[in-house]
């Protein structure tokens, strides 16, 4: 049976190097991963591209790379909560390509899927559509869009096997299941890992085709990015 299985998040990062594409999944600070980032800051990997819906807070997730200057360029959607962040793109320190939300998901699933380009009709009439192709589809003008291409893609599950299939709990699938296998190589880390073919096959959101390395992560902090309680 195929074992994806390595043993540790420095031997699943192998191969990354300087001047890399790589996307790394989670929605604000929920489901990114989290051992992977902190692997890269220890790499001291630098001039990388990274794709990813927002870039963490100034203390954590991608925010600690940014604080490296390990990150050349960001392409995301919403990077609101990060001080940091703000401040080398004012500065021109780091290059920025925001993307409508939505258009950002599909770019990546379209890359999962082998899809080399598609039309939408978010950003026509706007910056985002400056330079690129536009087409009329029943009398509404839609932007072309192409797949994203990157080197590595590096995502965070609940649970997998040691085949590389993956569940994802609550809003950690957000970008996390797009992104499964729309890189190279695609590597999960996951919070409890079980030997293949003990998954029920009907709860799995992503199957182990789309995954080339998996290991089990340690010490998941699972900070919570805006924490709103109701009043007593």
């Amino acid at each position: 049976m195929i074992n994806r299985r390595v043993n540790n998040v420095e031997e699943a990062l192998q191969g990354i190097e300087n001047g890399m594409t790589i996307m790394l999944g989670g929605f604000g600070l929920c489901g990114i991963p989290e051992n992977s980032i902190a692997e890269l800051v220890s790499k001291r990997v630098t001039d990388l591209t990274c794709i990813s819906n927002n870039a963490g807070v100034d203390d954590f997730g991608l925010g600690l790379l940014l604080q490296n200057r390990q990150i050349k360029k960001m392409i995301s959607s919403y990077v609101g909560e990060n001080a940091e962040f703000e401040r080398q793109m004012l500065s021109g320190e780091l290059e920025v390509e925001l993307t409508p939300q939505g258009t950002l998901a599909e770019k990546c699933r379209a890359a999962q899927a082998g899809i080399p380009a598609f039309f939408t009709p978010a950003g026509y009439g706007t910056e985002v559509a400056e330079g690129k192709e536009v087409r009329d589809f029943n009398g509404k003008m839609h932007v072309m869009e192409h797949a994203f291409k990157a080197d590595f893609a590096i995502v965070k599950a609940w649970k997998g096997d040691e085949a590389g299939n993956l569940i994802f709990k609550g809003t950690a699938r957000n970008f996390n299941a797009v992104m499964a296998g729309a890189g190279k190589i695609t590597i999960a880390e996951v919070e409890e890992l079980v030997p293949a073919g003990t998954l029920d096959p009907n709860q799995i959101h992503i199957p182990g085709i789309m995954v080339n390395r998996i290991f089990k992560g340690e010490k998941f902090e699972k900070r919570i990015e805006q924490r709103t309680v109701r009043q007593k």
